[in-house]
């Protein structure tokens, strides 16, 4: 199965995926988007809001299951809140991002390269600008059977 057969559509990232691995840790879902510096700033934002907010007592000296029960407990609830808060803001900026990429990813399905107004042509698959000395797209190796000539 290609690459744009397992997406649904070219081009497009799920946005319940992103949305899903953005819970599972902030910034994951921007991982999954390809939008590193996004994620890096979701992982700065959530390591130092929690070092900050998380007071030491609650912090486990061993990783048992009864010592990381005890820690959530030792968690006061506005600061649970407030990490929690973070996650959504970073889970609804992920699905956000993915569903505005996904718009802006969807391709003409004409037959053969398109020519825009600015007689540039777009490769009928991803959308993207072709090369006119190219037989194929360069963005996404889709193979053109023809091209027309200007």
């Amino acid at each position: 199965m290609s690459d744009a057969t397992s997406r649904g559509r070219t081009g497009q990232k799920r946005p319940w995926l992103a949305a899903l691995l953005a819970i599972l840790y902030p910034g994951l879902g921007h991982v999954y988007l390809r939008k590193w510096g996004r994620a890096l700033l979701w992982f700065l934002i959530i390591i130092t809001s929690s070092t900050f907010l998380i007071p030491q007592d609650a912090v486990p000296s061993t990783l048992s299951f009864d010592a990381l029960l005890a820690a959530g407990r030792a968690v006061p609830l506005p600061v649970s809140v407030a990490i929690l808060m973070l996650t959504f803001m970073s889970m609804a900026d992920a699905y956000w991002l993915a569903r505005r990429s996904g718009e802006e990813a969807v391709p003409d399905r004409g037959e053969g390269p398109t020519t825009t107004a600015s007689d540039t042509q777009t490769c009928p698959n991803c959308g993207k600008e072709l090369d006119a000395d190219l037989d194929f797209c360069h963005w996404c190796t889709t193979k053109l059977d023809e091209y027309p000539e200007d």
